[in-house]
This record gives C-alpha cells, structure tokens and sequence, in this order.
C-alpha cells in the first residue's frame, strides 16, 4: 500500500484515512504499512541531487509555456540557473520517438521533447513532483507490475525517463480504459461524481467487474465482497477487458452520480 500525499496544499483532511476504509470494506488488503510519499522527502532530495550532479536536472525560473515557445530541442543549458529560491528542477528529456510495451494498450510511443520537454521534478515551492516520485518509489520498492487508469498514460514516459537516469530498472504497466461519465468526462468527486458507500460495497463491487469484461451474475450482487472477489479472480482474463481507453459507465454508476 502507498498513499501519494505529495501535496499538502490540496489535500482535504481525512481524505486519506477515507480511502484506506474505503479499500478496507471493498475487501481490497494490504500486507504491511502503508508508505506515505510526504514522510520520503529525503529519498526525492537524494535522487534530486544526484540528477543535478549528472547534469541530468538543471534549475530553471521558466513556466512549461516559456519553455515551449523557445526554439530550442534541448533548453537545459541555455536557460538553466544556479541554485536558489524560486527555482524548478526540470529532467532534461531524450531526443526522438520512445516506446514502451503496455500490455493492455499495446505500443505506446511520444517524443518528449514535443511533449513539453523537460519537465519539472522538484517545483519551485519545494515539493517534489509526481513524476519523480513515482517512478522513485516504484524502484525501492521493486514494484514489477504497475495497473493503473489510461489517463496516466501520458505519465509512463515521463517515469521512464526517472527511471533511466536514475538506472533503475522498469516495471511492467497497464493500462486500464478509464470510466467516463455522461458528458464523456472522467469519472471524478471533483468532477461531481457521487463517492462509494462503504457500508454497502457489494453492489459497487459487482458494477465493476462488468466494467473489466465480466458478467457476474445479478445474484452476485447480494454475495460478499470477499466472494465476488474470488469469483472474479477465477473468471477474470486480460482478453475479457473492452478495448479503447475510455468506456461510459454502466447503467449503476450512472444513477449513482445522478
């Protein structure tokens, strides 16, 4: 289990204890303690400076948009600058297309250096990104297989990037079609999406199994969730998951929100 806690400015209070119940009641257990990114600030400032010290990082004062408009590939020694307050750290990126093998999307290819370029892995306030610890977090604690929604997709790059000049090795990823709601957007509470009820986890539990390729039958929604789990891991094959990256929610889910 490891909660992503980066950014306490955004973060509503008890939202992470909410999400650990939530998990709990959905018969979804973890092993051993949590690990919280806000207590690994030293692990990030670490593999931040070793970045710097490769010139693999630079400090920079650009937003992503100035960064854009410049007509250089490669802008890390051109707008780079020395240490101090109110300065990014940015990853430098890799000329040309790269790929990786996701095992329910298929092929996925970017250039990141038409993707933004280099991008920010400490911001200027002194919270570390997402990018970075992320795919930090992944290596230490040998993470072989990441699942994970599609809308991340844009991100895997990014932390493969970390990962290769960190030389850490790379997990496996897949991506799952994301559930969109019925303006064609991402499912989301920020988006006005009703939350779970965990008191009463089964009926949620049986939607979702239709949205990964089953179809349980509608008396399993009356069954426990450690049953519909076990039934679902005896069924459940990657053939069985709709194809695309983005797939309306079923019929439950739709009612739940309106």
């Amino acid at each position: 289990m490891r909660v992503d806690d980066l950014d306490p400015p955004r973060q509503q209070p008890g939202a992470v204890d909410t999400i650990l119940h939530q998990l709990d009641h959905f018969g979804l257990h973890w092993d051993s303690a949590p690990l919280y990114q806000s207590r690994r600030a030293d692990a990030y400032a670490a593999a931040v400076e070793r970045l710097l010290a490769g010139k693999q990082a630079f400090y920079c004062t650009l937003s992503r948009k100035q960064l854009k408009a410049l007509d250089n590939v490669h802008p890390g020694p051109a707008v780079a600058r020395p240490p101090g307050p109110d300065r990014a750290v940015r990853l430098t990126v890799a000329d040309g297309e790269r790929c990786f093998e996701d095992r329910l999307q298929g092929r996925i290819c970017a250039d990141l250096t038409q993707e933004g370029g280099p991008f920010v892995i400490r911001r200027r306030d002194g919270l570390f990104a997402y990018q970075l610890a992320c795919a930090l977090d992944d290596a230490d604690q040998d993470i072989t297989d990441v699942v994970r929604g599609s809308d991340l997709l844009a991100s895997t790059l990014r932390q493969l990037r970390v990962l290769e000049c960190l030389g850490a090795p790379a997990p496996r990823y897949a991506h799952l079609p994301v559930i969109m709601d019925p303006a064609g957007g991402k499912m989301s509470k920020s988006a006005g999406a009703a939350a779970l009820d965990e008191a009463h986890p089964a009926p949620y539990l049986h939607a979702a199994l239709g949205c990964v390729g089953l179809a349980p039958e509608p008396a399993l929604a009356r069954a426990s969730v450690d049953e519909q789990l076990a039934w679902a891991s005896a069924h459940w094959h990657p053939a069985l998951l709709p194809t695309g990256r983005r797939q309306p929610p079923p019929a439950f889910l739709r009612a739940a929100r309106d």
